[in-house]
């Protein structure tokens, strides 16, 4: 009996709450796609970076780069063991500027550095070194 009286409140009462949910519904569901297209753009960066190490890797003159560490200092100063795609290298009696341009040298190559001492003995250094490819 009531509710024939208050019909027409109810109707839109109703009406109102849908709407509310409705809103609701489209507002999570925008937040989620927002969250998906940046997963998605991520995931796309990620895949490009991936890409450019893979051809970074699998360089064939990287064996030739690392050959050019065995020069820069003089041969004295060196002792030099190359098995494979492995490098292990010892200098002796570096001056400042030849370990600058050792180091610049060993992090411009595209290698895997396994070890790098540096050791500080009066005036000179002393590295050792190994890196695989």
């Amino acid at each position: 009996m009531m509710w024939k009286k208050y019909q027409n409140e109810l109707i839109v009462l109703a009406a109102f709450l849908l709407m509310v949910v409705g809103y609701g519904y489209k507002s999570a569901q925008v937040s989620a796609q927002a969250d998906m297209m940046t997963e998605a753009k991520r995931s796309a960066g990620e895949i490009k970076e991936v890409v450019a190490l893979q051809k970074i890797w699998s360089d064939t003159k990287t064996g030739k780069k690392v050959e050019q560490l065995h020069m820069v200092a003089p041969q004295t100063k060196v002792k030099w063991s190359n098995k494979s795609k492995k490098v292990t290298a010892t200098y002796t009696d570096l001056t400042a500027r030849e370990l600058n341009q050792l180091i610049t040298k060993i992090l411009n190559t595209a290698v895997e550095i396994q070890r790098l001492d540096i050791v500080k003995k009066a005036s000179s250094y002393d590295v050792e070194f190994k890196c695989k490819w």
